[in-house]
């Protein structure tokens, strides 16, 4: 049978915290900013369900069939008994395959960590009937959540972290490292990191999937400004604000901005922010680099793991990396 599902609620000061980082990007020079973490909401976290099956993002459905091909495979490289935390871990449903097949060979204990409460909810509706799973859920940011799990797991227990789909995109290269480096600390030698990455691929394809035909990544991308709005006495006009993809090729990333279509100027209440943008200014919002295949032992050593097996999808181009901790 399948234990209830829980959570660890986030601290009352989620939306102080917002605030800040809200009045910290849209002050930053020379380009204004926000966290793209925040895109996740209820209203986020829906829209981007929707994302994942449209023609255009290859990115989900690569990795489902990668997973469904693999999961098997990857759970026998794991020690015998694991606890899973997952950063981000959304509906989760691109998750359940790697917990099947965990859940086949013994009780599995799953802790997802989000950021974004509606999409913990998502995520017990999703993998709640799997047997012999136990699910605790975490709404905390990536590296909170992940200290928590680590600190309460058993003494004999390793830990398998998951960080799928390509959110590791959403760094900087540098960044990168440096986030990866913090997860090795909470880390025991010999505990995993199951890294999911998007693969280079033609400009053409790339914009197409953050920039879809029927503009679901738009509103996706405007729902940040809205949820300024609704949660933090904001008054941006959302229809001052247009949606824009664009593609860099020297960080090899897809940036995602929002673009004044006027002179406007906009208040954040919580924040105690007044904010001018002139017409054509953007506000970044999200980017997402794109890696090679044989960059990531590279990338592992540098961060204190070792890339001990691969899987790469063709059809779209994602791989996932099994990093484990030196």
């Amino acid at each position: 049978m399948t234990q209830p599902a829980l959570s660890h609620d986030a601290s009352p000061d989620l939306r102080s915290t917002f605030a800040a980082e809200v009045r910290a990007g849209l002050t930053h020079t020379p380009q204004k900013e926000l966290p793209s973490k925040y895109l996740y909401d209820e209203v986020g976290s829906a829209l981007f369900e929707v994302i994942t099956v449209l023609p255009e993002y290859g990115v989900t459905r690569a990795e489902e069939r990668l997973l469904a091909k693999h999961a098997a495979e990857i759970v026998e490289h794991l020690p015998h008994d694991v606890t899973v935390a997952e950063l981000g871990s959304g509906s989760g449903r691109k998750t359940r395959r790697i917990l099947e097949a965990l859940c086949k060979k013994r009780p599995t204990s799953y802790c997802p960590i989000e950021i974004s409460r509606s999409a913990l909810q998502l995520c017990r509706r999703e993998l709640g009937d799997i047997e012999r799973i136990s699910i605790v859920g975490y709404e905390r940011d990536y590296l909170a959540g992940l200290a928590e799990v680590s600190k309460q797991r058993a003494a004999d227990d390793r830990l398998l972290v998951l960080f799928l789909g390509s959110t590791i995109g959403n760094f900087g290269r540098l960044a990168a490292t440096r986030f990866l480096r913090e997860i090795r600390t909470m880390l025991a030698p010999g505990d995993a990191l199951l890294l999911g990455t998007d693969l280079i691929k033609p400009t053409p394809v790339l914009v197409a999937a953050y920039d879809d035909s029927i503009g679901v990544t738009a509103s996706f991308n405007l729902n940040l400004l809205a949820r300024v709005n609704r949660e933090l006495d904001g008054d941006f006009p959302l229809d001052a604000f247009e949606h824009v993809a664009r593609f860099n090729p020297d960080a090899r990333s897809i940036e995602m901005h929002l673009r004044a279509k006027r002179d406007l100027t906009a208040h954040v209440g919580a924040a105690q922010l007044t904010v001018s943008l002139r017409q054509g200014e953007t506000i970044w919002t999200e980017s997402s680099h794109k890696y090679r295949a044989e960059e990531m032992p590279a990338i592992a050593d540098g961060a204190g793991f070792v890339c001990s097996h691969q899987w790469i999808e063709e059809e779209w181009g994602f791989a996932e990396s099994l990093l484990v901790a030196r």
